[in-house]
């Protein structure tokens, strides 16, 4: 078997969980995790695998076949993005929606110039619901589309509250408001506006003598991750934090409510149910990490998204398998 070799860009929760989910995938095999930290505070969960700094990366890029990138969309991402598709094939979960054309032309750009291929903004939104987003559009063309998160915690989020000044630790549950949900799916085509739809609520560790007020209001206003949503600031200790928040279940549904020529009235629905958020995004980011290695070797570069890979290229299943198992 054809073994993928990746480098894992950023040992956290996603890091952490790409490496645990290179156990059960056969196919794919680490060989570097690049960090930022001191290698010597790296501690791999793989025996023997090599820990080195993010500076050091290009001497791996004859080593690696796709660089799987773990950071936070805030701030890691659209400066490491760009900065690895000039090295390697890579893979993100860059997730911050309103911003991905932008990001996309920047990865793009930089993966073209190196001849590589770029998959940017997987995982389960953006990534699967992506996708079932235009199946379901494409099917009922005359409609509407919901997009429901949670309730769990959001790691975009969550990472974006920590990059407050004064900020030492959160988390960020994302809540559907149930009454929208249950509009939805009676199919009435609900109007709903993006604060009808959910409540976001944050628990934060403040460092100490930091001001609390000025953390609240900086949360409530940042653009793109709170300011167009009801969202609760809830202040607790360290220890009340690793007590209560220390698990990351996520989840929610992609709906579509439409209507077909003869006026019947349709709803189709994709849901997740995720009992760790970190797990299940890693689990993606590899099938993804696949699909960029074959699109390269088969000279499609450039950066991609779900939208442009088709899914047997997810899969470590030959076609004819896929043809008799799975259609």
């Amino acid at each position: 078997m054809e073994k993928i070799k990746i480098a894992i860009i950023g040992y956290g929760n996603i890091g952490k969980a790409v490496e645990l989910a290179t156990q059960q995938t056969p196919d794919i095999e680490p060989v570097v995790i690049l960090t930022r930290r001191s290698p010597d505070d790296i501690k791999p969960a793989t025996q023997g695998l090599k820990v080195d700094t993010l500076q050091e990366a290009e001497k791996y890029a004859e080593q690696v076949d796709v660089a799987v990138l773990c950071g936070g969309s805030a701030t890691d991402l659209p400066v490491q993005g760009p900065m690895m598709a000039a090295i390697f094939n890579t893979v993100d979960s860059y997730d911050t929606h309103a911003l991905i054309p932008k990001y996309y032309q920047a990865v793009d750009q930089a993966a073209r110039k190196a001849g590589n291929t770029a998959v940017i903004s997987t995982g389960w939104d953006p990534g699967l619901f992506s996708l079932m987003r235009v199946i379901e559009d494409s099917v009922l063309p005359v409609g509407t589309h919901y997009t429901f998160w949670g309730p769990g915690v959001s790691q975009g989020h969550s990472d974006a509250v920590r990059r407050v000044k004064g900020v030492r630790d959160a988390r960020q549950y994302t809540i559907p408001i149930e009454q929208a949900v249950e509009k939805v799916r009676s199919g009435s085509e609900p109007g709903l506006a993006t604060r009808d739809m959910h409540l976001r609520d944050c628990y934060v560790v403040a460092e100490e003598g930091a001001d609390k007020k000025q953390i609240e209001a900086e949360i409530k206003n940042m653009p793109y991750y709170f300011d167009a949503y009801d969202t609760r600031v809830t202040f607790i200790s360290k220890e009340e934090m690793e007590k209560n928040h220390s698990q990351m279940p996520h989840g929610g549904f992609v709906m579509r409510g439409g209507r077909t020529g003869e006026g019947y009235r349709h709803v189709i629905e994709f849901s997740l149910k995720l009992e760790s958020n970190p797990a299940f995004t890693a689990s993606v980011l590899l099938a993804y990490a696949r699909a960029a290695h074959r699109l390269n070797r088969d000279g499609q570069i450039g950066a991609k998204t779900v939208l442009d890979i088709a899914p047997g290229l997810l899969s470590p299943r030959p076609p004819e398998e896929l043809r008799r198992d799975m259609l």
